[in-house]
């Protein structure tokens, strides 16, 4: 446990943003389930363009590595084109 003052407040903020960075990653990752269930061109075309902005966010923040963010955002791509 931690003893110093600001290393107890610097515990509450990396529990404040590791519950905020899982609440982000959860929901992209929900989003792209969603995504992936969808069979209608158009709606996809839509969704997709939402999904890789969270994505995006997710890399920017930290959260994900930005070559994982680029590895999402190409099978995303790859899977719209691919789609009849």
């Amino acid at each position: 446990m931690a003893n110093h003052k600001a290393t107890k407040k610097d515990m509450r903020q990396s529990a404040k943003r590791r519950e905020r960075n899982r609440y982000y990653g959860k929901t992209t990752r929900n989003a792209m389930r969603d995504l992936k269930a969808t069979t209608d061109k158009t709606a996809a075309g839509e969704q997709t363009i939402e999904v890789i902005s969270m994505i995006d966010k997710l890399a920017k923040r930290g959260v994900i590595h930005k070559n994982k963010a680029s590895n999402l955002k190409s099978k995303l791509s790859k899977r719209l084109n691919t789609m009849a």
